[in-house]
């Protein structure tokens, strides 16, 4: 028996073992959960022989995350009374969320912000878009997808007419070479990885990063670019193919449409070459990897920039340009969060469910009968991207499993803009969005919640609870239902829902949609483990997309010619360069056992930022470096960073100033400082700039400096300044 209030509930153990999907990476790996003998918790977590994707591995980072999460759990729902947290009946909590919205859809649907999240289940996606866009009506609604996965969605969309990656996981064995552009698998997605190294040993793997990644360290080739040069080394490759000869003209005449206008006003080799800080005979290393089947993947170091969406197009353009597109290869964006592909083709996001236009008249009455509200009750556009809508300075924001005041660029001005809102924060742990809410509703975590989710090659698994959870926790999807009864009665039925009819629900929406699911069940997935989409009726589970060999092989897209698209994008100038006040380049990157904003890996998170420098820069720019334990205020002098121990610095950008200890690593080139995203820190001193077409913010490149802890003493060079 455990006390709730001035109540009793009996808890019941499960203790069988459950079979369920890491929620850790979008690889979607099956687990397999025993529950603690006492108490809430799990006891034993493994990977699942039987589950198609991983067939029993598992990466040690997702085991732990799992069975042993670090953060501190939010445990009861918390209100904000005279400046503090205190804690109060989920009754109370949610009535004053009801008040609040009620308010705010009284004088606009947009004065109300909704931020969801990779980490829901595709249940509460549905249901969480479904109440934003017809219940509450708000444009200002979005997930963090947006923050990683934006720009590769907008390019598929330009290039393929739909959503997700072409290839699935069985093409990683056929390929013969292996491109990884900007992006660390090794570190982001390691049961991957070793499928990659695997079919590599017989192939090639070549890695494109400015660092010298754990994935860099283990290809036959890296190459180390520029930062920010992604897109002139695509188009020099590509201008290299034309020059050469190396353009599948059969393919391409055949099946692709755009290719001279793409072409036709590249440059030289040599002068994108040098824009990209590489040689030409770099150029040509890269041209010959695709003379193979090729699988070309790449991911945040891409897509988190202002040019994010041309470089995608740029490398799609590779694979249409060189053939490399079919069972073996092709273009191959690898997704972050678990179930960042649910959230896009599940919430009502940038698209309705399955990915329905969200601008197409039919479509969007479609699904105002399926919700049965009328047409004029849907938002008239998807809204302005997660910066964007915090920009608008809604009245009014609720955050659903994420962090918006650590995962947003500039998060000092985000801070502001939350400051100033009502904030509703939906999470499993404590978070530094949780401090500045005014409600705080506790939901279930991995092995608590029930529902399924989509992994990046578009395969759909069940999620399921091995433990039950503490009174004050409730499910995500039962806590966006009691919301909706407050705020739109009558849309969603009153919570408990059960998952599988909401998930039924949304995948008849899809039926005949590019992204169809209405062929899966939950009694095909108790059957099968895995089905991935398109999936129109049981019993099919589709393998790679818009190619057809059941009969005469033969490509069909979903674009108005039914051909493919070359891009012709222009990726412009990159926000902040390097000058003579911010003579270095700040990027952002994962590191192993980091999770996200850190929040279920705070014992693994330092208090300050470690910055890892090339020991040149370091020994540049020295006079800005102290000792981590000279005393504050000391009177320090230009030996500093000549003595022993441990060094410290300030990073400082035009937004914010960040204390950080100092890792020499000679990975990382001359001239660049690394952060990891993963410390709640990083993002005061990134930029909010984002690109025009995805709204994805430019993360991975902005200008900063050092400054000496003591900020009276200013850097003074004693080398020749290194050159970006």
């Amino acid at each position: 028996m455990v006390e709730n209030g001035d109540c009793f509930a009996v808890v019941r153990k499960v203790t069988k073992q459950v079979p369920t999907t890491c929620m850790r990476c979008a690889v979607g790996c099956g687990h397999v959960q025993l529950a603690a003998e006492n108490g809430y918790g799990l006891e034993t977590v493994r990977g699942d022989p039987s589950h198609p994707v991983n067939r029993g591995l598992a990466c040690g980072r997702g085991v732990r995350e799992t069975a042993d999460p670090d953060g501190e759990w939010l445990t009861r729902p918390l209100v904000r009374e005279d400046g503090e947290l205190v804690r109060t009946s989920w009754a109370e909590a949610l009535e004053t969320v009801g008040e609040a919205f009620r308010a705010a859809m009284a004088t606009d649907p947009d004065e109300i912000a909704i931020l969801g999240s990779g980490q829901q289940t595709n249940e509460a996606a549905y249901a969480l878009g479904k109440l934003a866009r017809g219940g509450i009506g708000t444009r200002h609604y979005d997930a963090n997808t947006t923050l990683c996965m934006a720009s590769a969605v907008t390019a598929y969309y330009r290039a393929f007419g739909s959503d997700a990656p072409p290839p699935t996981y069985d093409d990683i064995p056929e390929a013969q070479t292996h491109v990884v552009w900007g992006a660390n698998p090794a570190v982001a997605h390691p049961v991957l990885f070793r499928w990659v190294r695997q079919s590599a040993a017989d192939g090639c793997l070549v890695v494109v990063d400015p660092v010298e990644t754990k994935t860099a360290a283990a290809a036959d080739t890296h190459v180390a670019l520029e930062p920010g040069g992604d897109l002139a080394l695509a188009r020099a490759v590509l201008r290299l193919l034309v020059d050469t000869d190396r353009v599948d003209e059969e393919f391409v005449n055949a099946h692709t449409e755009g290719f001279a206008d793409a072409v036709g006003g590249l440059p030289s080799v040599s002068s994108l070459a040098a824009d990209a800080g590489v040689s030409v005979q770099t150029v040509e290393l890269l041209a010959a990897a695709l003379d193979a089947p090729t699988l070309l993947y790449w991911g945040m170091g891409v897509n988190q920039s202002v040019r994010g969406t041309a470089t995608a197009g740029a490398l799609i353009d590779l694979c249409l340009a060189s053939g490399n597109l079919g069972p073996g290869a092709g273009p191959f964006s690898l997704t972050g969060q678990a179930n960042s592909m649910g959230t896009r083709v599940c919430s009502s996001k940038g698209t309705w469910p399955g990915h329905r236009p969200f601008d197409h008249p039919a479509h969007r009455k479609t699904v105002a009968d399926a919700w049965d509200v009328p047409v004029s009750k849907l938002p008239a556009d998807s809204g302005p991207g997660p910066v964007g809508i915090l920009e608008s300075s809604p009245s009014v924001v609720w955050t659903v499993a994420t962090n918006p005041l650590a995962g947003f660029p500039d998060a000092t001005a985000a801070r502001d803009h939350l400051d100033d809102a009502f904030l509703v924060v939906q999470d499993a742990f404590r978070s530094e969005t949780v401090e500045l809410a005014d409600v705080v509703l506790p939901a279930a975590t991995w092995g608590e919640s029930e529902g399924t989710t989509m992994n990046m090659e578009r395969t759909v698994s069940r999620v399921r609870a091995a433990t039950e959870t503490p009174p004050g926790v409730r499910q995500d999807l039962d806590i966006i239902a009691d919301v909706a009864s407050r705020v739109a009665p009558g849309l969603i039925d009153r919570p408990p829902l059960d998952p599988a009819t909401v998930f039924d629900e949304f995948a008849a929406l899809t039926a005949g949609t590019d992204a169809d699911c209405s062929g899966i069940s939950y009694t095909r997935l108790d059957g099968e483990r895995a089905v991935r989409w398109p999936a129109p009726e049981p019993g099919v589970s589709a393998g790679y997309r818009y190619y057809d060999e059941t009969d005469t092989p033969r490509w069909e897209f979903p674009t108005d010619s039914g051909k493919a698209q070359f891009s012709t994008l222009n990726g412009g100038s990159l926000p902040e360069p390097t000058d003579e006040d911010y003579p270095l380049t700040l990027t952002t990157g994962r590191e192993a056992d980091g999770y996200n904003t850190g929040v279920r890996t705070r014992s693994d998170t330092p208090d300050v930022p470690v910055a890892r420098i090339n020991p040149e820069t370091i020994e540049t720019y020295c006079t800005a470096v102290a000792n981590a334990d000279t005393d504050a205020g000391a009177n320090n002098d230009t030996t500093d960073a000549d003595s022993d121990g441990d060094k410290r610095t300030t990073i400082e950008s035009r937004r914010a100033s960040v204390p950080v200890t100092l890792e020499p690593d000679d990975a990382v080139p001359p001239g660049l400082v690394w952060l990891s995203i993963h410390h709640p820190m990083t993002n005061q001193l990134t930029i909010p700039a984002v690109d025009p077409r995805s709204n994805e913010p430019n993360f991975k490149q902005c200008a900063v400096r050092l400054v000496h802890p003591e900020a009276s003493i200013r850097p003074t060079l004693v080398t020749a300044e290194v050159s970006n």
